[in-house]
């Protein structure tokens, strides 16, 4: 999920995966289990993790190990298995349901990124017992990260397929996972990265041209902390945003997303709504040139703002040299007398500014341009949700923008989050899923972060937090799941859906091995 998707594990299970691969013992699951299919891992991690609170709508061990028995049998052609494992899934289906429509978490939702051995059968239906055995009823499947998860055969996007081997160009793993999802009870959304683009995109000189850069001649390739960062299947990915004002990244986009919907997804999420955060002093936008807004098309809308000569003059020197002088004001004036004050969308020049002393309306007018390109790199991001949620929200499909409860805020007195995520403004979804992941190792600042959401959110807006963390014990500054929830429902009621990041987390084993087995 956003930069926390394919930033590397916590410490802690890094270290825990260190400590296996000592001791062999991943190696030797390998050596021994011939298939996704084997479920090896499934009676283990229950083991390990005998969750059945009904608080939390799971499935006693000792059910999820019956049915993971009959499926194992039905997958090698026993019928008679084949038929108990059906009825026991359905059982288990009504059990959820029933279970979550009188508990106050109506919705519980899980992150999940599926891999390319995910297409072997039986392998779809092991990861959603799994997750009906924890009591999910809704899953969140990673759509699109730089890779499109459509078929090679009929992928007619900008961007490759996360399948590519031999014998998978027509498989639809996207479509198979809604499939055996609501089989299971489970609504699947798909989950999209937006104005992260990934690097691939940027292999043509049309995709070269729709890149974010800022005023320095950057992309965001490079620049800022988000530049290279390890996935959680231990591949390198990197970062590439492009410019929201872009017709051909919105085109692109709106292509893809087309695609995804086609395959009836029960939901749509929105990640990666938002600029890079910079590192160190370049995490705040303090000055123009900090700020994504130069790349052609987008200079051009903001060009567009002026609503007079002097506003069209004074905006390009801005943006040209990062700042005004009081000799840019004189020689507006000198270029365009019959003017008064130069003026842009939305500024409202000052009593009498005509009649004032260069020095004195000067950071007046200083000002009133920072504002205003602040508010044009906002705007864009904006305009780009829009116009994606749009085919969702025509086909009637739910749609849902992800963000940071803190990416919004000013910094100072004239600063600004540099990832400019204007969520208070993404009423183009009508779902909310703020990233509550503060680490102060207790609930209350986890709590206040849903809270300050919940200040901002329309009526007609279903905020759903997405949490971070594990079961039933605290990870890198976070509480257990189960108290992080428990928080959440005492101190805000009204919240009755959260989701959880991630699956990898939960299963750390299983995903490792599912992201490194390779398909023959």
């Amino acid at each position: 999920m956003d930069c926390t998707l394919h930033k590397q594990l916590p410490v802690s299970l890094l270290g825990w995966y260190r400590h296996k691969w000592r001791q062999k013992f991943l190696l030797g699951v390998l050596a021994t289990t011939s298939s996704l299919g084997q479920g090896y891992y499934a009676e283990s991690t229950l083991a390990q993790t005998a969750l059945s609170r009904v608080d939390y709508c799971q499935i006693p061990l000792a059910e999820a190990s019956a049915k993971n028995t009959l499926r194992l049998a039905a997958q090698n052609g026993d019928r008679n298995s084949q038929t108990k494992y059906n009825e026991i899934v359905k059982k288990h289906v009504n059990y959820v349901a029933q279970c979550r429509q009188k508990s106050w978490l109506k919705n519980q939702a899980i992150w999940i990124r599926l891999y390319p051995c995910d297409t072997r059968p039986g392998a779809l239906e092991e990861i959603f017992d799994r997750m009906v055995n924890r009591g999910y009823n809704q899953v969140y499947v990673a759509t699109f990260y730089g890779k499109a998860l459509l078929p090679r055969a009929t992928n007619r996007t900008a961007w490759n397929s996360v399948l590519t081997s031999r014998g998978t160009d027509k498989t639809d793993l996207l479509a198979d996972a809604i499939q055996k999802g609501r089989e299971r009870g489970l609504k699947v959304y798909a989950w999209m990265y937006s104005l992260n683009f990934g690097p691939e995109y940027a292999v043509t000189p049309e995709g070269q041209s729709a890149l974010a850069l800022n005023g320095r001649g950057e992309t965001t390739l490079f620049a800022g902390e988000e530049g290279f960062q390890k996935a959680q299947d231990g591949s390198t990915n990197s970062v590439l945003f492009v410019d929201p004002h872009s017709n051909k990244a919105k085109t692109d986009y709106e292509r893809l997303v087309k695609e995804v919907i086609a395959r009836r997804p029960d939901g749509i999420l929105f990640d990666y709504i938002r600029f890079p955060r910079g590192q160190g002093a370049q995490s705040i936008a303090g000055q123009v040139r900090d700020l994504w807004i130069y790349g052609e098309e987008s200079r051009q809308a903001l060009m567009a703002l002026a609503k007079n000569n002097k506003g069209t003059y004074l905006i390009d020197r801005y943006l040209t040299n990062g700042t005004i002088t009081i000799n840019d004001l004189k020689e507006a004036d000198k270029l365009h007398p019959l003017e008064v004050e130069p003026m842009w969308q939305g500024r409202t020049p000052l009593d009498n500014e005509a009649n004032m002393a260069y020095e004195d309306k000067f950071a007046w007018i200083e000002w009133d341009l920072w504002q205003l390109t602040v508010a044009h790199a906002s705007q864009g991001v904006v305009n780009f949700l829009q116009r994606a949620a749009a085919p969702a929200e025509q086909q009637r499909i739910k749609s849902g923008s992800v963000f940071f409860p803190e990416a919004n805020q000013p910094v100072g007195r004239r600063g600004y989050d540099s990832r400019l995520q204007p969520w208070d403004r993404f009423t183009a979804t009508s779902e909310w899923h703020p990233m509550a992941y503060a680490t102060c190792n207790r609930s209350d600042c986890i709590t206040n972060q849903v809270r300050r959401v919940l200040s901002f959110a329309p009526a007609t807006t279903n905020v759903i937090p997405a949490l971070a963390g594990n079961w039933s014990k605290p990870t890198d500054g976070r509480p257990s799941l189960e108290e992080q929830m428990d928080s959440i429902h005492r101190s805000l009621p009204q919240i009755n859906s959260i989701s959880h990041f991630a699956f990898s987390w939960q299963e750390p084993e299983y995903d490792y091995y599912r992201s490194s087995c390779q398909l023959k």
